[in-house]
């Protein structure tokens, strides 16, 4: 029985993959260790007496999606933070402006983390996960810190509309 469960599941996997190199397995075990990063949070916010909140207000949610939105490109596609996708990328030009294009590299583990930290899509949920957590933890710094990169998307924006109209 064990067997025939573990040739279904490969059966299936290689279905799904077409042919191609898709590291399920290791999302399997990305995705297990984001339940766990959010159990252990939830643990904090639990043994430090705080309670989560029954939702968030709109200045938050706005605040919280802005800082989301540049902390995750900042992280998946800045030239200055690419050492870090280096194990698992290879630079193959520019994306836009100061952004770079990266191509996945590796198998495996390697690939799949390789996904994560390019897309800033991906790598986002991460760090809504983290200021989401860091409102209810440490409001104070948190709003700080995501005040900071919410501004620095506003100057972004007034850079791009600047260029625009040098143009």
């Amino acid at each position: 029985m064990e067997l025939d469960l573990t040739q279904r599941i490969e059966s299936e996997a290689a279905a799904y993959a077409g042919g191609e190199d898709r590291p399920l397995g290791s999302f399997v075990l990305i995705m297990g260790a984001y339940v766990a990063v959010v159990a252990g949070l939830s643990g904090t916010v639990w043994r430090s007496g705080r309670r989560l909140p029954d939702r968030l207000n709109w200045p938050d949610l706005l605040l919280l999606a802005t800082a989301t939105h540049k902390i995750a490109r900042l992280l998946a596609k800045d030239p200055v933070t690419s050492p870090v996708r280096t194990p698992f990328a290879r630079f193959s030009g520019t994306s836009g402006e100061a952004e770079v294009a990266e191509e996945v590299r590796g198998r495996g583990p390697r690939k799949a983390l390789g996904e994560l930290v390019t897309c800033p899509y991906c790598v986002g949920q991460w760090v809504l996960t983290g200021l989401a957590f860091g409102l209810v933890l440490a409001p104070s710094p948190t709003r700080f810190v995501a005040g900071m990169f919410t501004a620095l998307t506003g100057a972004d924006f007034l850079q791009l509309a600047f260029a625009k109209l040098q143009t």
